[in-house]
């Protein structure tokens, strides 16, 4: 009798101790410099993606919403967009460099379109050339370089949240100094070559000049004002599986400036060559 007690005794001992231990531990938290470096190696693996895209983004003031459908190959880089009714198709090395578009719509015919021209900038904030995740890693990249004496302030991890469907990591980044200082146009400069030089929005940049019309009529010696970062605060939701950004909400001193979120994406699937020509069975060129 006395040994069965004693080893019943042992077991609830045992079984005690293995609950407590359960209880206690504790999966840390991840970092936020390892979920942007997942991040940014990730980006770097894409070799093609598949995906619905829905944004907003604040045009004159006003927050206008759009979706597409994208096919996007990254080397040799070609693309095909769906935008609820036109079509676009580019391709690196063909065209001269244009995109052939199809406006379903008058004019009724195809357009070749220069990608950096006023006709496909029009009312937005970016060019079909950063179309895909790259964009965004130059500009995180650049981020933390610049901010690395205090990333941990500048970067932060809040958790998990949901986004698109997906469960995310979620991170922050905050430029509380925000503000738009006075730069100098230099010989040869646009406001496309100036943004990307200092890895801010060429729209922003234009939203912020009154007097300048367009991307290309400023001139040497010039004064204009840029934003000292690419957003005042940035929310990005990387997914846990694929760690790609599937979300991002950027916001300035007037608000949300651009949000963007990334459905049904399909990563390094199979894209048939054909579905980058304007012959495609599903495409109406």
């Amino acid at each position: 009798m006395f040994v069965v007690i004693a080893g019943s005794v042992r077991r609830l001992v045992l079984l005690v101790l293995a609950s407590c231990l359960l209880t206690s531990y504790h999966v840390p938290d991840p970092t936020v410099k390892g979920i942007i470096t997942d991040m940014l190696a990730s980006i770097n693996g894409i070799q093609t993606l598949r995906y619905n895209l829905k944004f907003t983004e604040r045009i004159k003031g006003q927050m206008k919403k759009s979706e597409s459908s994208i096919k996007l190959q990254r080397s040799p880089r070609k693309l095909y967009m769906h935008l609820k009714g036109p079509e676009l198709l580019w391709i690196e090395g063909s065209n001269n460099g244009d995109a052939l578009v199809n406006p379903n719509a008058f004019p009724y015919f195809n357009l070749n379109l220069d990608p950096n021209g006023s006709l496909l900038r029009t009312d937005q904030h970016h060019t079909i050339n950063e179309v895909g995740f790259e964009y965004m890693a130059e500009i995180l990249s650049y981020e933390i370089k610049k901010e690395a004496s205090h990333f941990d302030k500048t970067f932060t991890y809040t958790g998990l949240g949901t986004m698109a469907g997906r469960e995310c990591y979620k991170v922050t980044i905050s430029d509380p100094a925000f503000s738009f200082i006075d730069y100098v146009v230099k010989k040869n400069e646009t406001i496309i070559t100036v943004a990307k030089k200092l890895r801010l929005s060429e729209y922003m940049i234009l939203e912020n000049n009154k007097g300048i019309k367009d991307y290309y009529s400023v001139k040497e010696g010039m004064t204009i004002k840029v934003p000292t970062s690419y957003a005042k605060f940035t929310v990005l939701y990387i997914d846990k599986q694929n760690m790609l950004p599937i979300g991002n909400t950027v916001t300035d001193d007037k608000g949300i400036f651009e949000a963007y979120e990334y459905h049904n994406l399909q990563l390094n699937s199979k894209i048939a060559p054909e579905e980058f020509t304007k012959e495609y069975k599903d495409y109406k060129f």
